[in-house]
């Protein structure tokens, strides 16, 4: 393909289908590359609660299929394409696609998103939107009058568990050591709150039971004593970070120390003049889907502002 393309969207959640809207009624005719996991993080979410305009909460497979319609209603090309080359060292832009194809463009947004860190075991994955989330605020409002789990010890680990006293009965805080390593303030909120208890020196070794199709208990093994026991649970949430799909842009945009990408402040223009990034393969922060969605907003808007000034 060698026809000079206005904009191409590399990553497919509400960042990169809300820039594709704009982008595409701003006539940028603009190509996403949907990626691996079309839809994003959205996809492995069951119910949406908090995306405003559905009172009654909307699926999240179901919400990201919507968004991509719009897209497409005015004149979005979605190609369910990874890319796995960028060359943002000369203009047009130039990005390899998994499927051999040669994409060049003017402008690239980058919204590749982030990936949830996740223990690494079978039944994890297999129980995911079953009662193990990585996402409180998500999906905290399931919990009522539950029993959950929370694993990790840094600062978003206690504020997972906060929020949970909101809605569970108990709210038990899984830490491999035997210190929280969480600012000071969030600490004694943890530490202070009736509803948790902590469980030092811990980590979760099973989630059960894939059987009923959902969570029902946890195997939880003292990295002391390698004593393991059985606890009964109806959640597992991981607090353990999330890690910026951005592995693909090192060594062409500038990274932070995790790995997300550095964008001027309170906008999306990255250091390449034409390149912008949005949702949370940039925000480390936020991290919701309607935050990603207004960043996504922005950089398109961005993207058509800078190709204008470039024609005066």
């Amino acid at each position: 393909m060698t026809d000079v393309l206005k904009t191409l969207i590399i990553g497919s959640g509400p960042a990169g289908y809300t820039a594709a809207i704009y982008a595409a009624r701003a006539n940028l005719a603009p190509v996403v590359l949907a990626g691996n996991q079309p839809g994003g993080q959205l996809t492995i979410t069951s119910d949406v609660e908090n995306y405003p305009g559905f009172p009654d909460g909307v699926m999240g497979p179901e919400l990201m299929e919507m968004f991509k319609r719009q897209a497409e209603r005015f004149g979005t090309r979605v190609e369910h394409e990874l890319a796995e080359k960028v060359d943002f060292g000369s203009r047009p832009f130039t990005v390899h696609s998994s499927a051999d194809k040669v994409y060049r463009a003017q402008t690239v947004i980058v919204a590749t998103g982030a990936s949830a860190l996740y223990l690494g075991l079978e039944n994890e994955k297999k129980l995911q939107g079953r009662g193990v989330s990585a996402c409180a605020t998500c999906d905290g409002f399931f919990f009522k009058g539950k029993k959950v789990f929370v694993v990790g010890g840094g600062d978003s680990a206690c504020e997972e568990a906060s929020f949970l006293t909101k809605f569970a009965r108990e709210v038990h805080l899984v830490v491999r050591r035997d210190a929280l390593r969480a600012s000071k303030i969030m600490q004694q909120r943890v530490l202070e709150h009736p509803k948790v208890t902590v469980h030092w020196n811990t980590h979760v070794v099973d989630v059960l039971d894939v059987a009923q199709g959902k969570v029902t208990g946890l195997t939880l093994e003292d990295t002391v004593k390698k004593t393991r026991h059985r606890a009964d649970a109806d959640g597992l949430f991981l607090a353990i970070g999330h890690r910026p799909n951005t592995e693909l842009f090192k060594g062409q945009l500038e990274l932070d120390p995790v790995g997300y990408i550095k964008t001027v402040p309170g906008k999306t223009a990255t250091k390449i003049p034409g390149v912008f990034a949005c949702g949370d393969a940039q925000d480390s922060y936020y991290r919701q889907a309607i935050s990603a969605a207004g960043t996504g907003c922005m950089a398109a808007i961005e993207a058509e502002r800078w190709l204008e000034a470039q024609h005066h």
